[in-house]
């Protein structure tokens, strides 16, 4: 798959076909496709944690890590970072694979030891415990849950543009927060940071007319209320960020409803159109 650029916009433009080997399965691709994709949809399981398809890959957590064999010799690649080839040769279980793994798993348990996911993923290669010592925190605010893959700050950065969260510190006392762990005013309080964290790290409430992250130094982002019906639906800093945006503008007669009373509007006012303005025909 190749990338051509029109104008400000990047299209996707399909490669060709390609037939690659999965574990001596012959597997349809486009050329320069994401190998773990094509895993993916022949049903052959590789773990990961850090692959985002709206995220360029970076193979972070390294827990896809598969063997590729060239001219009878085999190396080790990430299969997010692989781009698939016509007559490539991967090989996803060899021992060496699964040995490579379990040694991951064991590391992720020493630094996520609260994280259910990692566990469940740990017992499937038999791993249940580390040998890995690590301080745990009882003030962590991501719960003893984060693998510092990156993902969050990823798509803060990247895809919301509001750069509210980085890597803190460094060596074993890395971890990810706000600067300096105070309450962000940068945070668009969109959520997306939790969508994102494969290990359900991210916390998040909304209460009280707030939104309040947790994990980012319980830092709070007003709710809009809807004019109509009084809801609190969505961050006021995300909405505005939005709606600055959109082409055409939103109309001035839908402005502070929430999504439910602009719909209810909306139909309101096809069923006048359709009538001749008497609702009772309807």
């Amino acid at each position: 798959m190749t990338r051509e650029k029109k104008g400000t916009e990047v299209a996707e433009q399909p490669g060709k076909p390609v037939t690659v080997s999965i574990n001596g399965k012959a597997c349809r691709a486009e050329e320069g496709e994401i190998l773990l994709a094509v895993a993916e949809r022949e049903k052959i399981p590789i773990p990961h944690l850090c692959f985002e398809p709206s995220l360029d890959p970076y193979g972070a957590c390294r827990l896809c890590m598969v063997g590729v064999v060239h001219h009878g010799k085999t190396s080790m690649d990430t299969a997010c970072t692989l781009r698939a080839k016509d007559g490539l040769t991967i090989l996803t279980d060899t021992p060496e694979i699964v040995k490579y793994r379990s040694v991951l798993f064991e590391l992720y348990l020493a630094e996520a030891p609260k994280s259910a996911v990692v566990k469940e993923m740990a017992a499937q290669y038999s791993v249940t415990k580390t040998r890995f010592l690590k301080k745990i925190d009882t003030d962590d605010p991501l719960g003893g849950a984060c693998i510092l893959c990156g993902l969050c700050v990823r798509v803060c950065n990247e895809l919301m543009g509001a750069g509210a969260i980085n890597f803190i510190n460094r060596g074993p006392y890395t971890l990810v927060n706000t600067p300096y762990t105070e309450p962000s005013r940068d945070c668009l309080g969109c959520g997306a940071c939790a969508a994102i964290c494969p290990t359900h790290a991210v916390r998040l409430e909304d209460r009280n007319g707030e939104r309040v992250l947790h994990s980012w130094s319980k830092t709070k982002v007003p709710l809009s209320q809807c004019v109509s019906c009084g809801n609190y639906f969505a961050p006021a800093a995300l909405e505005k960020s939005v709606l600055s945006r959109i082409e055409p503008p939103l109309r001035d007669d839908l402005e502070g409803l929430c999504p439910a009373c602009r719909a209810k509007k909306l139909a309101r006012n096809e069923i006048l159109a359709a009538t001749g303005g008497d609702i009772s025909n309807a």
